[in-house]
């Protein structure tokens, strides 16, 4: 396995990027009348799990590096209620997302895992 040098190497960070252009694609079509609601807090929440990703990176000591993944962490949460309520709310169909928002969350957990111990 090869040693990551920037965040784009982590594949925790490809598979949340994948993500977030995932939102991106699906919010397109919610209501005009949720651009500056559902549709902008989404968005934003899940830019929030790659970014806070890459910030981590490059922190030098461990518990910084966890305090921006648990942040990440967080906001994969807040994005889960996010597809929860589209669906509820017969915005699309978010199968798709919920499975590789799945992915990233135990990707995310095994590496924060890895860096307590």
């Amino acid at each position: 396995m090869r040693t990551a040098k920037t965040f784009e190497d982590l594949i925790v960070w490809q598979k949340a990027h994948k993500f977030v252009l995932g939102v991106y694609k699906f919010t397109e079509n919610f209501p005009k009348s949720e651009i500056y609601g559902l549709t902008s807090q989404f968005r934003r929440a899940a830019v929030s799990i790659a970014a806070n990703i890459a910030e981590g990176f490059k922190k030098t000591g461990k518990p910084d590096k966890l305090r921006f993944f648990n942040i990440s962490q967080g906001s994969l949460e807040e994005v889960r209620y996010y597809l929860i309520l589209s669906k509820d709310l017969g915005y699309g169909n978010s199968e798709k997302l919920i499975s590789l928002l799945e992915e990233v969350s135990k990707l995310l957990s095994s590496y924060c895992k890895a860096l307590r111990s």
